[in-house]
C-alpha cells in the first residue's frame, strides 16, 4: 500500500513567511510537524514532492506547507508515512501534542490546525503517539520513516 497520512518533520530558523492568502506568519525558531494525507492518485509521492521542492525550491507555491518547504528557514528533517487507506490525517491532528498553529494546512477541514510547533526534535513523541492511536482503533499501522533521497 503506498498510500495513507504522513507527518513531516522540519526544522527551521525564527523567520517571517507569506502563508497564501493568510499574509505573513511569524515562526519560532524549532521544530515543526505537518500532518497531510496521502490518500490521492499519487499515494506518498506527494511526500517525495514535498522533499524535492525544499530541496530544489523551483516552483510557485500551492499548498500552505510549500511556503515553508521553499523559505531558506525551513528544512525537511524526516517524514512518518502511516500506511492506511483510512482518512487519518485529522485524527492524528487533534491528537498532536505540539503547539498548533492555528488555521495552517486545514482550509479544508474542521482542524484549529495541520501545523505543530515543537521547542525540540518531536520525532520520538510522534512515533509514540502512532503508535497509541492506531492501537486504540485495533490494528497497528505500519511507519515508515523517510529521510531526504
Amino acid at each position: 500500500m503506498d498510500k495513507g497520512a504522513y507527518i513531516l518533520i522540519l526544522k527551521n530558523d525564527e523567520c517571517r513567511i507569506q502563508v497564501g492568502t493568510r499574509g505573513e506568519r511569524t515562526f519560532s525558531g524549532g521544530w515543526h510537524a505537518y500532518v497531510g494525507s496521502a490518500l490521492g492518485p499519487g499515494g506518498f509521492c506527494r511526500v517525495l514532492r514535498h522533499f524535492r521542492l525544499n530541496c530544489e525550491k523551483n516552483k510557485r507555491p500551492r499548498w500552505h506547507i510549500d511556503s515553508l518547504l521553499l523559505s531558506p528557514c525551513f528544512q525537511v528533517v524526516r517524514a512518518l508515512c502511516i500506511h492506511t487507506e483510512e482518512r487519518i490525517e485529522c485524527h492524528l491532528a487533534r491528537h498532536m501534542t505540539g503547539t498548533v498553529i492555528v488555521g495552517f494546512g486545514s482550509s479544508d477541514c474542521s482542524c484549529e490546525g495541520h501545523l505543530f510547533y515543537y521547542s525540540s526534535d518531536p520525532h520520538e513523541e510522534i512515533l509514540s503517539l502512532i503508535s497509541s492511536l492506531t492501537a486504540e482503533e485495533g490494528s497497528l499501522m505500519p511507519v515508515e520513516v523517510m529521510t531526504i533521497p
